[in-house]
């Protein structure tokens, strides 16, 4: 298993705790059992046998969740790590047809309202700085060091319109594009579409009680079935909240799917035609060819030189001024307002949407690839406190059943025989 925190040594003990205190009272019914046998007392032994029973069946459905009671392998034990390909299955199906549900994420998109959120957050100075600190920090920089001078050049310098539509600009397009995938932006929006699924999650608690219920035998009777649905809903909650840090391995997978789509745009041919006809048009000619070549080694040179001087750069400063006036000017146009909405939920759902079954696969396959031991072990750690009750609940409600059946028993013995 993974290296034990203090937060886990925690659970540990009350979980150690909590088996303790489930078998010490299982063993004042057995010591009551005793006592009631040898000093001929009938109504405390129906009180103990009942005590005694329930309380071994309810440590038995417990076991058989996490694995096989005393090692033996006996069917329908150990559910949770045999299980686990069919729970990661039904999760992911779960997730791709409840959260990824059109109607509810147009009605939290809508409520959201990203376009308001966005100008308020942007006209705040600071947060304006932070977008420019950014850009000249990562994205600039990033874009100078992707584009080489000497391809450029020898790019400016091709005579034959032949040479330059060998050249794929789209991926020129695409490099330059990257470096975005690490905006504050880009971020937030993931981060708002994580919070989005972290709350249908809440709202869907009852379904997925009938999901795991549906995964589990007959011989937890039910009685396991809310502890279960807290451990996987608990579980489903750690891995959206871990989706939400963008160093997770989670946050890296959806990076990669990013990358794919900037991949398929560097690889369009349509994109591709459009770019080099463009570009046909302006380097056609020496004269301009070497004109370009200078300006570029001048510009280079001057955002270099002021993007060194930090706080005092002037591109870092101006970028800022436009940030925070784009957010002011945002607040007064609703009709800029509803194009940024409209823009968000449209193409922000068509993406999600037609992929909703590979993110389906993804939480599936992950499931999947996690150990079945280690499963068992995580859940038995957030959830086996909580059973513990179970199995007390089962050795005294066993032994009070065992009382009524006594006292029917004896009623029918006074009244009828």
């Amino acid at each position: 298993m993974e290296t034990i925190t203090d937060q886990d040594m925690v659970k540990v003990k009350a979980l150690q705790k909590m088996k303790r205190s489930a078998l010490a009272l299982l063993g004042v019914a057995v010591l009551l059992f005793i006592v009631a046998i040898y000093f001929k007392i009938p109504m405390l032994q129906a009180f103990s046998e009942a005590a005694m029973v329930g309380g071994i069946a309810d440590w038995f459905a417990v076991v058989a969740l996490f694995r096989h009671p005393m090692g033996i392998p006996i069917w329908h034990t150990a559910i949770i790590p045999t299980k686990k390909n069919e729970i990661g299955e039904n999760l992911g199906n779960f997730v791709s047809e409840e959260f990824l549900n059109r109607e509810k994420l147009e009605i939290k998109l809508d409520e959201f309202n990203f376009a308001n959120k966005a100008s308020e957050w942007l006209s705040e100075g600071q947060n304006a700085a932070k977008v420019a600190n950014v850009v000249a920090v990562n994205i600039i920089p990033g874009i100078l060091k992707a584009i080489k001078d000497e391809d450029i050049k020898r790019f400016i310098q091709v005579q034959f319109k032949e040479k330059l539509e060998g050249v794929n600009f789209g991926n020129w397009v695409a490099v330059a594009l990257e470096p975005l995938q690490k905006g504050d932006l880009k971020n937030q929006m993931l981060t708002n579409l994580l919070e989005v699924m972290s709350s249908e999650l809440t709202n869907n608690k009852d379904l997925i009680r009938q999901k795991v219920k549906s995964s589990t035998p007959f011989l937890s009777f039910g009685l396991a079935d809310k502890s279960i649905t807290e451990g996987v809903f608990n579980g489903l909650q750690d891995f959206l909240n871990e989706a939400k840090n963008p160093e997770s391995a989670v946050r890296l997978k959806i990076d990669e799917y990013i990358f794919d789509f900037l991949e398929k745009v560097k690889n369009s041919e349509e994109m591709r035609i459009k770019i080099n006809d463009m570009i046909l048009g302006f380097v056609g000619k020496k004269e301009v060819q070497d004109y370009i070549n200078g300006i570029w080694d001048e510009i280079k040179l001057s955002i270099t030189m002021d993007l060194e001087k930090g706080d005092q750069s002037a591109i870092k400063n101006s970028i800022a001024g436009l940030v925070q006036t784009f957010g002011n000017g945002l607040k007064e146009d609703p009709i800029m307002f509803e194009k940024i909405n409209s823009f968000i939920k449209n193409d922000l759902l068509s993406i999600l949407l037609n992929n909703k079954k590979v993110i389906g696969d993804l939480i599936s396959s992950t499931v999947k690839s996690w150990d079945g031991k280690e499963v068992s072990e995580k859940l038995e750690l957030e959830i086996g406190k909580d059973l513990q009750y179970i199995r007390i609940n089962g050795t005294l409600v066993g032994g009070f059943i065992g009382l009524v059946i006594y006292g029917v028993e004896q009623l029918y013995h006074y009244f009828i025989v």
